[in-house]
This record gives structure tokens, C-alpha cells and sequence, in this order.
């Protein structure tokens, strides 16, 4: 995708964060088959064409749920990724986080750049008051990306999630419109 930050829903110095499209899918899943290695056992993005197609459509489509690609500034590149699932309305206003660095960019700062920037679009247009984040308890980087946005520790949950085979155990993370100062951690 060309560097084009018309199509920014916000951006930092380095990244800036925009909907997923369907078009997205040849590079997404290039990246993803790159970060094979990273990703393990943590997570499974799609890597063919049929996989992104389910994958993205609900994060196009379904209200519960918010997709944001990381684009790298100076190349449009997809950096990475930050979905906001289980979207609840009503008296929660609450989401759930699922992220990932693809490799070429992993570890260079640009995901706690674009959680900033998706934190400040929950909180702000959005209109949520809290966002989660359940993290594999041995998921070190994830877990320094949520305290370093500043999400607090909850609680545990054992065997929450079925990955890699299993069902694995998760800390819970979270962070409310209150923690922030004007939609940004403080």
C-alpha cells in the first residue's frame, strides 16, 4: 500500500493505523508467512488468500468487532496489526485487543507507537471505556507492549484460549478511558 495518510484513521511520528481492506490481502499474508517463526506459539494469522478473506471480513464488517493495520510511514508497508474484538456496547463500552508485529518490523517500536494510536481512537471516536488484552503468561513482548501502553494486571485465567493444540493459560490486562489522559495512556 503507497503512503497515502489520507486513509490514516490517526498516525505518530513512524506509523499510522487504518482499516483493514480486502486488498490487503496478498501483502498481510506474505508478511505473516515471514513472521512464521515470531508468531509461534502465540499466535496464527492467515497466510493464504482464502484464510485473510475469513478473517478480515469480520473486522470489515461485523460492528463487534475493529480491525487497524500498522503501516510504516515512510514505505505504507504493513508493519502490523491491532483488532479490537468482542465489541460490547450499552453500559460496558468495553474490547478485547488481539495484536501482532510482523517480523520485518517487530522490536523497532512501532507497535507501542500504533497502540497509542488505536487506544486514543477506542477511547475517543469510538466511544469505548475499556479495552482488555489476554496475554499467554511466557508472551514477554506482548506483555511489556500492554504495561508499557499502560494497562494494569487483573487477574488469570486458566485455559482460556485453544492455540497451537491446546487450551493455554492467559493473564488479563486491562485499560479504561479513565487510566488515560484525553484518549492517550498517561
Amino acid at each position: 500500500m503507497p503512503n497515502d495518510a489520507s486513509r490514516f484513521l490517526a498516525e505518530g511520528p513512524r506509523v499510522g493505523i487504518r482499516p483493514f481492506t480486502y486488498e490487503d490481502g496478498p501483502e498481510f499474508t506474505a508478511r505473516a508467512r515471514e513472521s512464521k517463526d515470531l508468531h509461534h506459539p502465540w499466535l496464527t494469522p492467515p497466510t493464504t488468500d482464502e484464510a485473510y478473506t475469513a478473517y478480515a471480513a469480520p473486522l470489515i464488517e461485523d460492528p463487534a468487532r475493529a480491525g487497524f493495520l500498522v503501516c510504516e510511514k515512510d514505505s505504507g508497508a504493513l508493519a502490523g496489526y491491532i483488532n479490537i474484538n468482542n465489541i460490547v456496547r450499552g453500559a460496558f463500552q468495553s474490547g478485547a485487543l488481539g495484536y501482532g508485529a510482523f517480523a520485518h518490523a517487530a522490536g523497532r517500536g512501532y507497535m507501542r507507537e500504533a497502540m497509542t494510536l488505536v487506544i486514543g481512537h477506542a477511547f475517543g471516536p469510538m466511544g469505548l471505556h475499556r479495552l482488555e488484552i489476554n496475554v499467554q503468561p511466557g508472551n514477554t513482548a506482548s506483555i511489556a507492549l500492554a504495561r508499557g501502553a499502560g494497562f494494569r494486571l487483573e487477574g488469570y485465567s486458566p485455559d482460556m484460549l485453544y492455540i497451537d493444540g491446546a487450551w493455554r493459560d492467559h493473564e488479563r490486562w486491562a485499560l479504561t478511558a479513565e487510566m488515560t489522559a484525553h484518549g492517550r495512556p498517561s
